[in-house]
C-alpha cells in the first residue's frame, strides 16, 4: 500500500539525493494528446524545500513537459530504487518552466553544476508525495554518465543551442506551445 504526505520528508529527500536517474510525467489536456514520459539523469535535480524541487532541463529533440507545464502546470517526477531497499517514491505537483535570460535563472541556475546544453530549468511546487513498495523494480548497478549529449552541446556551442531551441522546441508533438514560444512571440 502506498503512503501519501504533503512534504518531502527528510528520508525521502536523502534518497531523491542517492538516484542516478529519474523520470518526468507530463500530459496535455485533450484525450487525444500524448502522455509524455521522459528519463532524466546527471546531477541536474536538486531540492529546493520540502515542497520545492526543480532540476536542469537539457536540449532535446522535443520539449514536451514544456509545453505541458504551459497548458495546465501539471508534473509528475519520479524516483525508483535500482539498488539497495525497494522504493518508488513519485512527487505531484504544479511546474513552471523559468528560461534563460531571466530573474529567476540568475537565482536558480547557480544552485545546479554547470552542464552544456542547459535549455531550461523546471521547478516544482509539489502538493503530494507518494512512496510505495517498489518491489516489482529490477536491481540495476550504475556505471556512469553517458557523454554524448555533454559532447554535442559543447560542439554545437551556447548560440547554436538557443537558436535551435527557438527554431526546434516551440511546440510539443500535440502542437501545443512551449515556453520557448511564448518568450519568442515576446521578443518579436
Amino acid at each position: 500500500m502506498a503512503n501519501r504526505f504533503s512534504s518531502i520528508l527528510p528520508e525521502y529527500q536523502e534518497f531523491i539525493q542517492r538516484q542516478h536517474v529519474f523520470f518526468v510525467g507530463s500530459a496535455p489536456l485533450s484525450q487525444e494528446g500524448h502522455v509524455n514520459l521522459s528519463p532524466k539523469g546527471y546531477d541536474s535535480f536538486r531540492i529546493l524545500s520540502d515542497q520545492k524541487v526543480a532540476y536542469l532541463d537539457l536540449a532535446g529533440s522535443t520539449n514536451e513537459t514544456s509545453a505541458h507545464i504551459v497548458e495546465n502546470g501539471r508534473v509528475t517526477l519520479m524516483f525508483c530504487a535500482f539498488e539497495g531497499a525497494p522504493s518508488v517514491l513519485k512527487l505531484y505537483g504544479t511546474g513552471k518552466v523559468v528560461l534563460p535570460d531571466t530573474h529567476q535563472w540568475d537565482e536558480l541556475y547557480p544552485l545546479f553544476n554547470p552542464l552544456p546544453g542547459a535549455r531550461q530549468i523546471i521547478v516544482v511546487d509539489v502538493h503530494m508525495v507518494q512512496n510505495s513498495c517498489g518491489f516489482a523494480v529490477p536491481f540495476m548497478t550504475y556505471t556512469s554518465e553517458r557523454k554524448k549529449l555533454k559532447e554535442v552541446a559543447i560542439q554545437m556551442g551556447e548560440e547554436a543551442l538557443k537558436k535551435y531551441a527557438y527554431e526546434k522546441n516551440l511546440e510539443s508533438i500535440d502542437g501545443l506551445p512551449t515556453a520557448f514560444a511564448l518568450n519568442k512571440s515576446k521578443m518579436d
